[in-house]
This record gives structure tokens, sequence and C-alpha cells, in this order.
């Protein structure tokens, strides 16, 4: 089982939607995936509930003992996303060990990209410990088209020794339209755009992950 933590530990930055749509991709590839919602919030829960023919497994570990629990509830499984919670070091590091790739998604904005650095301090720790082990990456996520800072936050976060994905998640309606439905991109318009650049980012991780 490959484990994959989308976190980021400031608000807003689009991480549930990464996490539901990357596990829905990972799943309508075939893959059997568990996603893990370790946000006390429970966003990742109340948007499987939505859905009375959900076809994702969503659990809840919001407490530090994720690395332990996830083998015990998703041994069996191909893939485990965990959508990571805001502000809470103890479970960002609790994520990080069981994790064999760590997603960060950053908006385009100064103030997100300054506020990735404690996690970012984590997630180095831990690949030092793995001696090499874990993989982590950013990817640009809520880009707004046609703007210059989408590019512009590519050189900033390059600061940071991490790499960026090629892979770029855009600020569309129907990511907030489909979560109301407890549905993704992919099953509402999987011709559209946006069921394309998630499948991209699918992609993309998976062929790190070989």
């Amino acid at each position: 089982m490959k484990v994959i933590a989308v976190l980021n530990q400031k608000g807003g930055s689009g991480k549930t939607t990464i996490a539901t749509h990357l596990a829905r991709a990972l799943q309508l590839g075939g893959a059997g995936v568990l996603l893990v919602d370790s946000d006390p919030q429970g966003s990742a829960r109340d948007w499987a509930a939505v859905r009375e023919d959900q076809p994702l497994t969503v659990v809840g570990i919001d407490r530090p003992t994720i690395d332990r629990d996830l083998k015990n509830v998703a041994s069996k499984m191909d893939f485990a996303v965990i959508d990571g919670a805001p502000r809470a070091s103890d479970m960002a590091v609790s994520a990080i060990k069981a994790a064999n790739f760590v997603l960060i998604p950053v908006q385009p904005s100064p103030y997100d990209i300054w506020a990735a650095s404690d996690l970012v301090d984590l997630v180095k720790q831990r690949i030092e410990v793995t001696d090499g082990k874990l993989q982590a990456a950013f990817v640009v996520s809520r880009l707004i088209k046609g703007t210059r800072i989408g590019g512009e936050v590519a050189e900033a976060l390059a600061g940071y020794g991490l790499p960026i994905l090629e892979s770029r998640i855009a600020q569309r309606v129907s990511y907030p339209g489909t979560a109301a439905t407890g549905t993704t991109v992919l099953d509402a318009e999987p011709d559209g755009d946006a069921a394309a650049e998630v499948r991209a980012l699918a992609d993309e991780i998976k062929q790190k992950l070989i």
C-alpha cells in the first residue's frame, strides 16, 4: 500500500478538494483506495456523507496515531490518501510518518508560500530520517488562469528545495459545485478541463511512486 498525505497547515489551500479528487482519480484508475480524514472538522467525511451511493470509503483518524492505525484499516488497499489537518503539528508529524509521498498544495499567494515553511521543515526532517525514502512535492492549487502570479509562485517555492509538480489545479466553480453533492468533477464532467487536470496530478504522483 502506498500512502499519500495531502498536507498544508494553512487553511484555504484546496487541500480537501485535492485529497477527495486524487482519491477518486486513483480509484477510477482501478486501484483500491481509502480516503483518511484526519481533520477534526471532518470536511472529507461530511463530503462523503452527502452522497448515499458514495463509491469512496472514507474513515476518520483525527488523532496523532495515523501511522499506526493505517496498518490496521488499510492494509489491503493499493492507496491511502490522507486529508491532513490544518494547524496541528502532531497530526502532521503522524501523517508524514505514515506517508510514502507528501503532497503540499499551495495557493499562488505570498502568505501561503511563507506559511509552508514549518511544514517543509517537518517533511525535510522525515526525508533525512528515512534516508530519502519519503518523497514530497508542492502542487500549485487554486491557480487563476492567465495571471502572472501562477508562474511566479513556482519560482518562490523553489527556494524550499522540494520539487514542484508540473500539474496545476485551477480555481474553478466546478470544484465547490461537485463538493456540495458529495461527488467530484471526474464524475460530473469526466471530459472537462478540471477532470483532466486531476487525472494529470494522479498520474504524475503514481509515476513518482513506481
